[in-house]
């Protein structure tokens, strides 16, 4: 097994699926309308309408971060505050991007010991934030991650529940969908059974996780939230002329559910992986139920794995029985050998 097989530091790491490429080639000829208004674009309007069952706008961009800054920046004012888990990736990880592009809005971290809200945290600081008035941010929206970043995924009635709650108190419904496809695979169901039927507003769909070479979208379950987004993600940088560069390969993973395959392969290495991991006496830190394995590995173990050339990360969070929490990613294009490569270099305990 080459050295670079051995990463299981991020789904990031991939390359792009061989169907994306063959996409490229394929919107590579000729020359179509720019910013837009082409051919491919248009298919992949009609694409995510099939996939989710409903009416939609649908944004391709190029990054994680501009699909969640810019759809946070609809919905949330200056004066706004969002809602998000203390480690959510718009709260640790994108260098104050929503904040930038909201012109201002706060993000307001709550926590939880699985990573995901619950509906009953809404309560107790909105009320504190209407009691304050114009001395504390205004409630805007909130920001949820599917999966988390703890790799623990939202149940239906859970997202249905926390969604309720937050239009109760006026708010609007954000998902950060960079591994949805994983959320949806574990799941089971259809992908709007997993998104607006449980009342999220606006999906920012993760591809370049999945299989992608630089494609995100940002989704827009009522298309009158998004009469001013076209405007923001060009005044972003984020409009690209050419396209059909972007939407060919958003195409491509959506035409007969690739972008589901890729989650549900993901996903069962990281089955493959946890229940390795367990058997060797190694203690898993959550239900595995996307991509993400963390564990707690004794330090030398860590040393020893990263001197055979395997790569992974130590999460950000507090040891336990002073053994740093690992965290192992599996990716659409591993393979099951990988995945044992590494647990034959684990010693049973």
């Amino acid at each position: 097994m080459s050295q670079s097989r051995r990463s299981f530091a991020s789904d990031n790491v991939a390359p792009a699926a061989p169907e994306v490429m063959a996409a490229l080639g394929r919107v590579n000829q000729g020359s179509v309308h720019s910013y837009g208004d082409d051919p491919e674009t248009q298919r992949l309007t009609a694409l995510a309408r099939a996939t989710f069952e409903t009416e939609l706008a649908i944004y391709p961009v190029a990054t994680g971060t501009a699909a969640n800054a810019l759809a946070l920046a609809v919905l949330a004012p200056p004066y706004g505050g969002i809602y998000c888990h203390a480690a959510a990736h718009v709260n640790t990880d994108e260098c104050g991007a929503p904040e930038f592009y909201t012109g201002g809005a706060k993000l307001l971290p709550l926590a939880s010991p699985d990573c995901k809200l619950d509906a009953h945290q809404l309560d107790a600081p909105i009320a504190h934030a209407r009691e304050m008035g114009v001395h504390h941010v205004a409630p805007a929206a909130i920001s949820i991650s599917q999966a988390t970043e703890w790799g623990t995924v939202y149940q239906p009635e859970q997202l249905r529940a926390l969604s309720a709650a937050a239009h109760r108190h006026g708010l609007r419904v954000h998902m950060d969908g960079a591994r949805f496809a994983n959320a949806v695979a574990h799941l089971g169901c259809a992908p709007a059974e997993a998104s607006w039927k449980c009342g999220v507003d606006v999906l920012s769909f993760g591809a370049t996780k999945n299989g992608a070479l630089a494609a995100e979208a940002v989704i827009f379950f009522d298309p009158e939230l998004a009469r001013d987004f076209e405007l923001r993600r060009k005044r972003a940088g984020q409009l690209w002329s050419k396209l059909r560069y972007l939407s060919a390969q958003l195409c491509a993973l959506l035409e007969h559910d690739l972008w589901l395959r890729h989650g549900r392969h993901a996903n069962a290495l990281a089955a493959r992986l946890a229940q390795g991991l367990r058997e060797r006496g190694l203690r898993l830190m959550h239900p595995v139920e996307a991509n993400e394995v963390f564990v707690a590995m004794p330090v030398k173990l860590v040393a020893a794995l990263r001197a055979q050339g395997f790569e992974f990360y130590e999460w950000p969070a507090p040891r336990v029985d002073n053994q740093p929490i690992v965290r192992l990613v599996t990716a659409y294009d591993m393979a099951s050998a990988d995945v044992d490569a590494l647990l034959a270099a684990v010693p049973r305990a």
